[in-house]
């Protein structure tokens, strides 16, 4: 006998005793799960779903948590001033067996359901547990409603949120004398802590692409020459 699952966005045949790489599932090795998500029956008898069919199950055991292979990025952006970047990535996945396929009664085995690592669904579990009205029966407490007069009164008596300290001369350097930087972009500069000549001409690539990306500098930085006149103003 053999079914047709789905799990992770993907679809798989699988016998009993097969041994399936999937997407990282939120269990334990040795634990049982069972995958409710089945779209077809096969043997003596093929049962198709619409889409899935109601009751089937496959149950597996987690052997245990792996990575898979290790694929490497290369982004090269073509312009005057061109960056480069190379990222390595290696996805979770899950070894699971195989252990028993239900043509019916899967809802009622007790099996744990197999739930995605981050997940949605994981996600909705855990605060639903954390919700429940037998776990927070102590700690809930209805808010009190403050009279209009009172609240009026707290929003008046609000002190002012503190104007950003402006960085003092002797604290660093005059970063306007940048081509291309205003004190608009100067004040943004210091807000990060950027507030010396050496720090900028000390930017790599990825500084460098973490910086444009968090204040929308869209490639001003290449373009103006941000660096090469930093490190020229930093040696006097």
């Amino acid at each position: 006998m053999f079914a047709v699952m789905k799990t992770g966005g993907k679809q798989y045949k699988v016998q009993s005793g097969d041994i399936l790489r999937v997407e990282k599932l939120a269990a334990n090795a040795g634990e049982t799960i069972q995958f409710n998500d089945v779209l077809m029956l096969g043997g003596d008898k093929v049962t198709v779903g619409a889409p899935l069919i109601a009751g089937a199950g496959v149950q597996a055991e987690v052997v245990d948590q792996i990575k898979g292979e290790k694929t490497i990025n290369f982004v090269k952006r073509r312009r005057k001033h061109s960056s480069k970047r190379t990222k390595g990535h290696r996805q979770k996945l899950t070894l699971v067996k195989i252990t028993e396929i239900l043509a019916s009664g899967a809802d009622k085995s007790g099996v744990a359901a197999a739930v995605g690592a981050g997940s949605v669904g994981s996600v909705a579990l855990a605060a639903i547990d954390a919700k429940s009205p037998a776990a927070n029966k102590d700690q809930v407490k209805k808010p009190s409603k403050a009279a209009p007069a009172e609240k009026a009164e707290e929003k008046k008596a609000a002190p002012k949120k503190a104007a950003p300290k402006k960085a003092a001369k002797g604290d660093g350097d005059d970063l306007s004398t940048i081509s291309g930087v205003g004190p608009v972009i100067v004040k943004k500069l210091h807000a990060e802590g950027v507030t010396t000549f050496a720090q900028i001409a000390a930017w790599t690539d990825a500084d460098v692409e973490a910086i444009e990306e968090k204040l929308s500098f869209k490639g001003r930085v290449g373009r103006e020459e941000w660096i090469k006149q930093a490190k020229e103003l930093a040696q006097g």
